[in-house]
């Protein structure tokens, strides 16, 4: 997760006679794809003559950084290929399967295609709704705050426990890019980054409106790329949600993770731009503050972090 963009995550295995025999997963971008990797770990090269090769997504049919799959699939004369699901990549989108089947291949669609889908959510997003795969993020207190009314310093309040932080910077590490407004930079000075996490950075997109964003915040140190999105990039007296989703798909962002504030939020729930909203509800009160963003949606999951609960909502059609 956040390693393959602009690639999907896709997985491989090879089997002969109920065993797996070689087994391989995309790893990152320019790397190779999973079926080279599973093919290559395949010892006894002879038992490929007579083997399934399994895998999440359609293999490729392109040259892109790395030779077409289908290519070698072909090549290794393997008769029977097993597909989760489809490609909605233009490049690719039937043509990989159409070569193996002309090829004289046995092709299987649609194995546990549900799951295939929801491993590549992001990039099923990206390429038929052209537009990011949008994750809205907040924490509430428990009487349904996002931030007190006034703050001693320029930090964030924290609502939540050190497990519930944690997990919110793997989320990042897994999304390509992290959005917050102004008013989240200039009253909380956050990093942005995965600290508490091993990963990649998210690139930073901060909406700056009027410019009132200082050089001096931590967003501008070198941990990750930074954009801000002013008047230039955005007209903000038209629907921001659209434009953001649309910039974002332009520069060939394939998801990002939005963690406020309130404004902004609500703004992409307004517009019914996102896929997901995973919300924190701590146990302390504020008594007053900044309300939590409103969100309607019966599609939703429930867990517990220790102490802290978690709401994921899910946007789907």
């Amino acid at each position: 997760m956040g390693t393959t963009h602009p690639n999907p995550l896709v997985g491989s295995i090879i089997v002969y006679k109920d065993e797996i025999i070689g087994e391989g997963w995309h790893k990152k971008a320019g790397e190779p794809h999973a079926e080279v990797i599973a093919i290559n770990s395949v010892k006894d090269k002879s038992l490929l003559f007579k083997a399934t090769i399994y895998v999440s997504l359609e293999p490729c049919s392109h040259f892109g950084k790395t030779p077409p799959c289908c290519d070698l699939i072909i090549a290794n004369n393997i008769p029977n290929v097993v597909i989760g699901t489809m490609d909605p990549f233009a490049k690719v989108a039937g043509t990989g399967i159409k070569k193996l089947i002309e090829a004289g291949k046995n092709v299987i669609v649609g194995i546990l295609e549900d799951e295939c889908n929801e491993l590549n959510k992001r990039f099923f997003t990206f390429h038929n709704k052209k537009r990011p795969y949008i994750i809205l993020k907040w924490a509430k207190s428990l009487d349904g705050f996002i931030a007190p009314l006034t703050k001693v310093k320029k930090e964030p309040v924290w609502i939540t426990n050190d497990y519930s932080r944690q997990l919110v910077h793997k989320w990042r590490s897994e999304e390509q890019a992290i959005l917050v407004g102004t008013n989240t930079i200039i009253d909380d000075n956050p990093s942005l980054t995965t600290r508490d996490w091993t990963g990649n950075n998210p690139i930073r997109i901060v909406l700056d409106q009027n410019n009132k964003i200082s050089k001096e915040n931590h967003i501008f140190d070198n941990q990750a790329k930074t954009i801000l999105l002013s008047r230039t990039e955005i007209d903000y007296s038209k629907k921001i949600g659209v434009q953001i989703a649309d910039y974002l798909f332009n520069n060939n962002i394939q998801s990002v993770i939005i963690e406020g504030g309130r404004q902004t939020l609500q703004t992409f729930i307004d517009e019914s731009i996102w896929d997901e909203a995973r919300i924190f509800k701590g146990k302390k009160p504020f008594i007053e503050g900044i309300r939590a963003p409103l969100i309607k949606c019966k599609n939703v999951k429930q867990q517990q972090i220790l102490e802290d609960e978690l709401l994921i909502f899910f946007n789907h059609d």
